[in-house]
């Protein structure tokens, strides 16, 4: 499997995704600068957390104008798979692959903090590693990270059970119906704030993230 990780100007967290893919994982995997526009021999495109264009307008608004991101909107469109992180969650929203908003955290404060999370679907390929209910712990590190959307939109997010993780006891950020991570209808497009990659290596901590991209793994194996 051939990973493509995403980068713009602004983008911090793009070389630790990288790392696991790469490194952990020992899965090939190319950096993507924003302004290309041919991502057809890439099986998984993450898009990575970070300030893509210094967050002006709005988190993900300039990015989703960049090149590249016709060419993987017409990735997911395919089944192929995405992945976006904080920022990158952000830029999947701005560009309509997943519903809804990231708004400004409810007490307007960046928080950078570890948030125990619920699974609630082991169903998709991202999730097969978990259990599901399970509780797992991510970092989490934004200023805009509160899931917002309208009534109706988030009465679809529930009803055709596209939330993937909650956020477990306290609501860091004011997320309706405490959303940490969201996928499409079909769940090959997944956003999601906290931070996987950065609870995968061992020598560093627990590594509950790291999960989140074995299980894709081991999903494409079964397939092939």
């Amino acid at each position: 499997m051939k990973f493509g990780v995403l980068v713009f100007p602004g983008s911090n967290c793009d070389r630790d995704v990288a790392y696991v893919t790469r490194d952990l994982l020992g899965q090939p995997t190319r950096m993507v600068w924003h302004q290309e526009t041919d991502i057809a021999d890439l099986d998984v495109i993450i898009i990575p957390g970070g300030f893509s264009y210094g967050d002006y307008l709005r988190c993900g608004a300039i990015a989703r104008f960049s090149p590249v991101m016709q060419q993987v909107i017409a990735h997911a469109e395919s089944g192929k798979f995405v992945l976006g992180i904080c920022n990158g969650f952000q830029v999947l929203t701005e560009a309509g692959l997943l519903p809804g908003a990231l708004t400004r955290n409810q007490d307007l404060h960046f928080i950078c903090d570890r948030a125990p999370l619920t699974v609630e679907r082991t169903d998709i390929p991202w999730t097969q590693a978990y259990s599901t209910n399970e509780t797992i712990t991510l970092p989490i590190a934004h200023g805009e990270g509160r899931f917002y959307a309208d009534k109706s939109t988030l009465a679809a997010l529930e009803d055709h059970g596209q939330v993937v993780f909650r956020y477990a006891g306290d609501n860091p950020n004011g997320s309706l119906n405490n959303i940490a991570g969201i996928c499409n209808r079909q769940g090959n497009v997944l956003g999601m704030m906290p931070h996987p990659e950065r609870a995968s290596d061992a020598s560093l901590g627990p590594t509950d993230g790291l999960r989140l991209f074995q299980g894709l793994l081991g999903k494409i194996a079964v397939m092939a």
